[in-house]
């Protein structure tokens, strides 16, 4: 397990330059591509969330994945959007008598019997809802950049502590992990703040749209602004470009959910940072990625 770090240096000093570069710099002249992180895993070509969506996402040449984390009832972290099973398992034919089928009610080994796939097309059938450990391990044996939410925190008490643990075990708490491949976010500011103060090295990022007068005020243990693509607008993000976060850059913008050209040439031009998308193809194509 800890041999991975030697193996991702060179990959983490890459991501390193890919996290830090600005996509527009007016006073320098500068003007890069933005990001372009799989939301869920490569989630239009795969079921979100499984192995299966990060191994898409790194066949497709993306560097950048998103995932969602919870707690099971045993204390386990696994990797899942919604607090309900229901969605994309077969929960309901599994344990038909156990409504509302929520994460936290339900055991590891019990999750690990749901078929994540089959949902998705039979292809898949048999894909599992992995927990975060197996995760981790592998976008870090695709060499790949991890954007982790952390989900509906108010359901998980100290749920921060626990996923800080766990990357640390993973060796994802070191200096080229936390300069380069790694950001942790919630829509939760009061989580944010929490893993900072807990780990003051993690890069972590607010989801939503504050009021252009309370960025300030997160600046202090936010290093990205992550909204929505709807409503954004170029001097919206020279307004979070203008400030800088707690690790001495300039605080970023990753937009999502940005799943077709036109948009996604959009906020490429406001000078965002990053491009959340569930079509990772087609947006590293409207972008010239190479």
């Amino acid at each position: 397990m800890h041999a991975r770090a030697v193996a991702a240096t060179t990959t983490a000093l890459l991501g390193t330059v890919a996290l830090l570069l600005p996509v527009h710099d007016a006073r320098a002249g500068i003007t890069a591509r933005p990001a372009v992180i799989a939301h869920r895993g490569a989630s239009a070509a795969a079921p979100e969330n499984t192995l299966a969506a990060v191994d898409r996402a790194a066949a497709l040449g993306v560097g950048w994945v998103e995932n969602d984390v919870q707690r099971t009832r045993d204390g386990e972290l696994v990797v899942i959007h919604d607090d309900s099973l229901r969605r994309t398992t077969n929960v309901e034919d599994i344990f038909p008598d156990r409504a509302p089928w929520k994460v936290k009610d339900f055991t590891a080994a019990e999750i690990a019997l749901l078929d994540a796939g089959s949902w998705f097309g039979a292809a898949y059938t048999g894909a599992r809802v992995p927990t975060l450990e197996q995760y981790v391990e592998r976008v870090e044996g695709n060499h790949q950049k991890l954007l982790l939410e952390i989900k509906n925190p108010e359901l998980y008490p100290g749920i921060e502590q626990e996923t800080l643990k766990l990357l640390g075990n993973e060796d994802w708490l070191d200096r080229s992990h936390l300069t380069g491949r790694l950001v942790v976010q919630s829509f939760s500011a009061g989580s944010l703040r929490t893993v900072h103060d807990l780990k003051p090295g993690v890069r972590t990022g607010l989801l939503g749209t504050p009021a252009r007068s309370e960025l300030a005020r997160y600046a202090s243990y936010t290093d990205l602004i992550n909204p929505s693509h709807t409503g954004l607008s170029r001097s919206y993000v020279d307004a979070v470009h203008a400030l800088t976060g707690p690790h001495g850059t300039r605080m970023k913008v990753f937009a999502w959910t940005v799943d077709d050209a036109p948009t996604a040439r959009a906020v490429a031009g406001y000078g965002v940072d990053g491009v959340i998308t569930n079509r990772p193809d087609v947006v590293r194509q409207a972008l010239g990625c190479p």
